[in-house]
């Protein structure tokens, strides 16, 4: 068997036979989760808070709500920022009787 002829079977057999990565695309990675922000989410109705800091977006905020559904809040919003001072508050107290 030709050398040449034997190369080419052989990167064709790692090509097929290697495994898939399972890493994301560059550009779904440095995508930003929230395109679009709501500025009115009824407190009642948000189950859990999750906020993501990356360094290609802005900080983001998302509130999963009772219904399981996900909706992008603006960070601007009067009572997530005085959320967002509370919790900062309690941390320091925490950490002061420590």
């Amino acid at each position: 068997m030709d050398v040449k002829l034997l190369t080419v079977v052989a990167a064709l057999t790692v090509v097929i036979f290697a495994p898939g990565s399972q890493a994301k695309p560059i550009s779904l990675v440095e995508r930003c989760y929230c395109r679009s922000a709501v500025n009115s989410v009824p407190r009642a109705y948000i189950r859990e808070l999750r906020f993501i800091h990356t360094p290609n977006c802005p900080f983001q905020v998302i509130a999963k709500l009772k219904s399981n559904k996900e909706v992008c809040v603006n960070p601007e919003v009067r009572w997530l920022q005085q959320y967002l001072k509370n919790a900062i508050n309690k941390m320091k107290k925490v950490k002061q009787v420590n």
